[in-house]
């Protein structure tokens, strides 16, 4: 049985980051999330996106950092969002109030353009 692994990219835009993640989000894994973001929130940048297209699964030590960054940025005159949720994903954050308390996009691409669904 192999470890869950996580692979992060990070993309930058115009006036944002985005962080793409792809595998397990676990306390096994955390710490790759924890040093990327590290690097992304040395800079001033206004925004970071969660590109959570290739995100199989989070666990609660995923959303205590996605909580800890959207914090961190607000603190600072920045925001947070978060892009194509995977089902299961979707799922964790709707169980833990993340869908009405955070920036949550169908894609990348409408988070980057800041339009969310009516």
């Amino acid at each position: 049985m192999s470890l869950p692994e996580l692979k992060t990219a990070v993309l930058y835009h115009r006036t944002s980051v985005v962080l793409a993640l792809d595998g397990h989000l676990n306390t096994l894994t955390v710490d790759a999330l924890e040093k990327a973001l590290d690097a992304i929130l040395a800079t001033e940048t206004p925004r970071v996106i969660f590109d959570c297209e290739a995100l199989s699964f989070t666990s609660s030590a995923g959303l205590r950092v996605f909580l800890a960054t959207v914090k961190r940025m607000k603190t600072r005159g920045g925001t947070c969002a978060f892009a194509a949720l995977t089902p299961t994903v979707h799922e964790v954050f709707e169980m833990a109030g993340f869908l009405e308390a955070m920036e949550v996009y169908p894609s990348r691409e409408s988070a980057l353009a800041g339009h969310r669904p009516a």
